[in-house]
C-alpha cells in the first residue's frame, strides 16, 4: 500500500490503528452511504446528508492524527510527514481524506 519511505511504516501503523480504532465509524459511513444510495428521489437529500456526516467525522480524525504527529517534529520535516500521510490516506480511504490535500 505504500513506499517504504522515511514515513511509510509510520503512516501505514497510524492507519492499522484507525481502522481499528474507528471501526464503528467506518462501518457507520458504510451503512450511511447504501442509506443514501438505495434512497428514493424524497429521502434522498436528507440519506445524503446524513452520510455527509459520517464523512466529516472521519475526515476531522484523520486530520487530527496527522496534525497531532506533525507538530512533534521540525516544520520542513512535518510537511514531509503530512505528505507521506496524505498519500497513505488518501490510498486506503479515498472517499475520506481527499479532504487533506486542501490543506
Amino acid at each position: 500500500m505504500l513506499g517504504r519511505g522515511r514515513f511509510g511504516d509510520l503512516v501505514r501503523t497510524q492507519l492499522d490503528l484507525f481502522a481499528s480504532d474507528e471501526a464503528s465509524l467506518l462501518a457507520e459511513a458504510e451503512a450511511a452511504d447504501s442509506m443514501w444510495t438505495h434512497a428514493d428521489a424524497e429521502q434522498s437529500e436528507e440519506r445524503y446528508g446524513d452520510y455527509q456526516l459520517v464523512v466529516d467525522a472521519i475526515a476531522d480524525r484523520l486530520y487530527e492524527i496527522r496534525e497531532s504527529y506533525a507538530a512533534t517534529l521540525d516544520s520542513r520535516v512535518a510537511d514531509d510527514y503530512r505528505e507521506a500521510f496524505n498519500r497513505g490516506a488518501a490510498k486506503r480511504y479515498p472517499r475520506y481524506a481527499s479532504f487533506l490535500e486542501d490543506d
